[in-house]
């Protein structure tokens, strides 16, 4: 009887060391991300707007208005069909340095891609030409799906007003035409079907 009460008041002991660190480390990292937060939170702005910037360079700010913000709220009903597994994150108003409206730039993430989400950041004018794309994040293979990253493969967006990007894998040969990444045609689908969303949300939303 005697062995059984120490046993259990080993038990107990154990226990409540074990509650005590867990109570612990959630309070450090409770701590640590108050701390953190607005840090990171300042960061992933600061990158966003380059992003924007990288996209549409002509512009001077961005920014948004509630007009705006509802028609990025509706964007899901209006892409769903087409573009399936896209969404249109966030769309901000272009403005050149005398505080004119000249197109918009667009946080829209795919999550066809071959290892999950890939998100861009799309600018067009307001003729609706394509004035860059950048990846803002992706997690795709290195060496292939990863080659999205490259100048060689973005650039081919730039530029364009089409009403729609296709990928070929026999060299392009049309204006609308994108060369497809070898090895990597999960992720080409992906970027461009993020691409052709973003034109149509313009086209069909923002240009009305």
């Amino acid at each position: 009887m005697a062995a059984d009460k120490k046993n259990k008041n080993t038990i107990l002991k154990d226990a409540l060391i074990l509650f005590l660190i867990t109570l612990i480390s959630g309070g450090i990292l409770s701590v640590v991300y108050e701390v953190t937060k607005e840090p990171i939170a300042k960061a992933e702005e600061k990158n966003k707007m380059e992003a924007y910037k990288a996209v549409f360079q002509d512009a001077e700010t961005f920014d948004s208005d509630e007009a705006l913000s509802d028609k990025v709220s509706d964007s899901e009903s209006l892409i769903s069909n087409d573009y399936q597994g896209v969404k249109i994150n966030e769309a901000m108003y272009a403005k050149d340095k005398d505080g004119n409206n000249c197109g918009y730039v667009m946080s829209i993430t795919s999550s066809n891609g071959y290892g999950g989400d890939i998100t861009i950041s799309l600018g067009i004018d307001s003729e609706g030409t394509v004035k860059g794309m950048e990846i803002l994040s992706i997690n795709e293979t290195a060496g292939l799906g990863m080659k999205a990253k490259e100048d060689s493969f973005k650039s081919q967006f730039k530029e364009k007003k089409v009403e729609q990007f296709e990928y070929t894998k026999s060299g392009k040969t049309k204006d609308n035409e994108i060369d497809a990444l070898s090895g990597a045609t999960i992720t080409t689908k992906a970027v461009t079907g993020a691409v052709n969303a973003g034109v149509y949300f313009f086209n069909n939303s923002l240009n009305k």
